[in-house]
């Protein structure tokens, strides 16, 4: 699965028992891509020792602070790799 630029995805909300990239507050929510940046180890493999990580797409992905918090009219951009997202 790979995202074009403008595509609406949202974020797994799962909860791994072992190190993520996937910041809490993204977590469920949906946000729209921005640009595919590269492909990339996936930091968690790294983390977890797994030799040799999967490399996947890395996406830079907007979200309206109002809808991650309540307020603000402002976005907010994270990076996150494909796996860590589903189309919307």
């Amino acid at each position: 699965m790979s995202f074009e630029a403008g595509a609406r995805v949202r974020v797994k909300a799962r909860d791994p028992d072992h190190h993520t990239r996937v910041p809490r507050y993204v977590r469920g929510h949906t946000g729209v891509v921005l640009t595919a940046i590269d492909r990339w180890p996936v930091p968690d493999d790294c983390a977890r020792g797994i030799d040799p990580p999967r490399e996947e797409t890395c996406y830079a992905v907007r979200f309206s602070a109002a809808d991650l918090w309540g307020s603000g009219d402002h976005a907010v951009t994270v990076d996150l790799w494909e796996s860590y997202l589903d189309r919307a």
